[in-house]
């Protein structure tokens, strides 16, 4: 297992409200540089569920974060791995969340797009003063929930159109 470095940058904009958290890049993500690439992850076909905005192609995604006023990272910097799944994550180095919401102090809420993320922003960044909350896993590994669920679950939390 060699060592892994996290291949993009955070997407945020000066007006951006919530900040997704994911934990790292699949190998599907990395293979297709952005974010949520695997073909069945459900990320982004229920953020298009819920704000209407398309999601074809790269630039589509983005509009739909910065018109929804979405931001989107990994808790992970860099770690070592033998697959996709967050249970085989090891040798953890984590971003620095602390400097990315000073840079963008319009960041009001944090949601984890698995238990993972949550977990480790807990550890490093549990005294933070800042709304967070989990979102279920969109990745098709994670059958705990319906499609459906998971819609009703992101349009609450996320709640677009605030």
């Amino acid at each position: 297992m060699s060592k892994l470095s996290h291949p993009f940058e955070p997407i945020v904009f000066d007006d951006t409200e919530i900040l997704i958290l994911g934990t790292f890049p699949s190998i599907d993500s990395f293979d297709k540089a952005f974010y949520y690439a695997h073909p069945r992850n459900q990320f982004w076909p229920i953020l298009s569920e819920i704000t209407g905005y398309p999601v074809n192609n790269r630039d589509q995604k983005i509009w739909l974060l910065k018109s929804s006023k979405l931001g989107l990272w990994d808790m992970v910097q860099g770690c070592s791995r033998s697959n996709s799944l967050d249970s085989s994550l090891r040798e953890i180095e984590v971003n620095d969340i602390l400097a990315l919401l000073q840079k963008y102090p319009s960041i009001r809420k944090i949601l984890f797009t698995g238990r993972k993320a949550q977990d480790l922003f807990e550890k490093h960044y549990g005294d933070l003063k800042i709304e967070r909350d989990y979102l279920p896993s969109p990745s098709p590994a994670y059958a705990g929930m319906s499609y459906k669920q998971k819609v009703k679950e992101y349009r609450e939390k996320i709640n677009v159109g605030r």
